[in-house]
């Protein structure tokens, strides 16, 4: 069947923040002033546990799968984000990501803005949900590319990339669609959905990008790398470029710091799959800050649903009891939805509740 080219939505223009910084800045700039996230409480460390982490190869072993699987439905129910050790994605590929991702944002300006923004796009060198002039901005670059399908790649993007970056990138988005649908099928079984209907809603799915680059600034509590938000894919698998930790998520009402393991990913829930399992695992808002002396760099890469078909709840978890809680909707008219506004909070999912 043939993939819809799908416009997934514009971004206005801002200046770079990596540039910004380049000449020393003694007074923040205006826009990029947020206060009000400095002024949120953070879980202190020893006070709050840590994130769950998931066995990969606990949940195929027939020796521990039950009990991993069970692991695995608290840190959906609970948590809605968890490490996954043993990815099966090796580990030499994954660290040429890392250098060649860092080496790409180090790139002099002139050779970055060959990747940059068209008006009226989203993918490119930039930052995404700029929908006004007025709107705060974040203190941080992305490059933001559609991977999947293949077709959907954007002529003057992917396929220009430099080499050998193009090929290591292309090799992590075929590894990253092997993980993230051998995810989606455990997660079916451990919310008891029929695992045919997880794989009809998001294989061949779209897959997306978003490498991110987050300064240092010398007062970080006025800024935010990235506000807090849910993510509108089924999956997003981060991996953590540097040593630099910054990502923090929402839990009783405080924001809890996330200390990335060596050779894991960070996987959490997005919007598509609360509404695919009805509301049974939810996508939790998490946000970005930004180090005082060092740059953070992170790879999220956005797991959907395939692009020809709809989002909705999963018919094996509705019943009488269970009435579906949200709408069906198409999904390039789901994609388009989301861009098509600033990024806050879980307002694009509130959208589509019934």
């Amino acid at each position: 069947m043939e993939t819809k080219v799908v416009k997934i939505g514009s971004s206005l223009l801002v200046p770079s923040v990596q540039e910004l910084v380049k000449n020393p800045i003694t007074t923040i700039p205006s826009r990029y002033l947020r206060p009000d996230q400095g002024n949120q409480i953070v879980s202190d460390a020893g006070s709050m546990p840590e994130i769950p982490v998931i066995d990969m190869d606990g949940l195929v072993s027939k020796e521990s799968m039950d009990s991993e699987l069970a692991k695995l439905d608290f840190a959906c129910k609970e948590w809605g984000f968890f490490q996954l050790i043993n990815h099966g994605m090796s580990l030499s590929l994954v660290e040429k990501v890392k250098t060649e991702t860092q080496d790409f944002f180090d790139l002099p300006v002139e050779e970055k803005k060959k990747y940059w923004q068209y008006p009226g796009e989203v993918e490119g060198f930039g930052q995404a949900f700029v929908v006004s002039d007025e709107q705060k901005l974040d203190w941080g670059d992305m490059f933001f590319l559609t991977t999947l399908p293949v077709q959907s790649r954007k002529p003057h993007l992917f396929p220009k990339l430099p080499l050998p970056f193009r090929d290591t990138l292309n090799q992590y988005s075929m590894e990253l669609e092997k993980l993230a649908m051998a995810i989606l099928v455990q997660i079916a079984k451990a919310v008891n959905m029929k695992v045919e209907e997880m794989r009809e809603f998001f294989e061949g799915g779209w897959q997306s990008m978003r490498m991110n680059y987050y300064p240092p600034c010398g007062e970080p509590e006025q800024v935010i790398g990235i506000a807090p938000h849910s993510d509108a894919s089924g999956l997003t698998i981060l991996l953590q470029v540097n040593e630099v930790e910054g990502l923090q998520i929402k839990k009783h009402g405080k924001w809890i710091p996330v200390k990335p393991l060596p050779n894991a990913v960070i996987v959490n829930i997005g919007d598509a799959l609360e509404i695919v399992t009805n509301g049974a695992y939810r996508s939790i808002e998490h946000r970005a800050t930004v180090n005082s002396e060092k740059e953070r760099l992170s790879i999220a890469t956005f797991c959907g649903p395939n692009y020809n078909g709809e989002v909705g709840p999963s018919p094996s978890l509705i019943c009488q009891e269970k009435p579906a809680i949200f709408r069906r909707v198409r999904v390039d008219d789901y994609v388009k939805g989301l861009f098509a506004r600033e990024l806050h909070e879980k307002s694009h999912l509130d959208s589509l509740r019934i």
